[in-house]
């Protein structure tokens, strides 16, 4: 067996033909606490409220949202749900890929998914208490009112499920798409 070393000088076992080789996985987390169960009415009020934000915003924008905000996040189990809706929606591999570096790679979305996604990180990040005025000015260039304040909504929504994931430590890697 050779080994292929990765740019973080990292070594994997792989094959004559450089595939890695099935390594032994660490074991899951288990979830902390069954949310849904413990305070139904909350948890269908958020359902309601994503279908609220869900409404009339162009579905491949709502998912790079959802996607982006949930990588800062680190909520892998929304990364691992948004990311096989977004392919079994038509999403392309290479543009979920890119979106962690979607500032270095901007020819792979449009100028108002590029808008959509810096207002996604200044509302998810908050580091100075506040959106700055240039990307929220810049996003206002690319969206009607009404159409801003839903991918506001949509930013909105999707951090407090990155919230309630990421603390009650929901397990990626089972989630399957609708119709899949």
């Amino acid at each position: 067996m050779t080994t292929h070393t990765h740019p973080t000088h990292l070594t994997h076992p792989t094959d004559a033909l450089g595939t890695v080789a099935p390594a032994e996985h660490a074991s899951e987390h288990a979830p902390r606490l069954p949310l849904a169960e413990r305070v139904p009415e909350f948890y269908r009020a958020m359902l309601r409220l994503e279908t609220a934000a869900a409404k009339d915003i162009d579905p491949t924008l709502y998912h790079l949202i959802k996607i982006r905000a949930s990588q800062i996040n680190h909520c892998a189990f929304c990364i691992d749900m948004h990311t096989k809706d977004a392919l079994a929606e038509g999403e392309t591999v290479e543009r979920i890929v890119q979106l962690s570096a979607w500032e270095e790679s901007r020819h792979f979305y449009t100028e108002r998914e590029l808008a959509a996604l810096a207002l996604t990180e200044a509302v998810t990040v908050l580091t100075d208490g506040f959106v700055p005025d240039d990307v929220y000015a810049r996003a206002a260039r690319h969206f009607d009112e009404t159409e801003l304040a839903r991918v506001i909504s949509a930013i909105v929504v999707i951090n407090a499920w990155n919230r309630i994931a990421v603390s009650t430590r929901m397990t990626p890697g089972h989630y399957t798409p609708r119709g899949a």
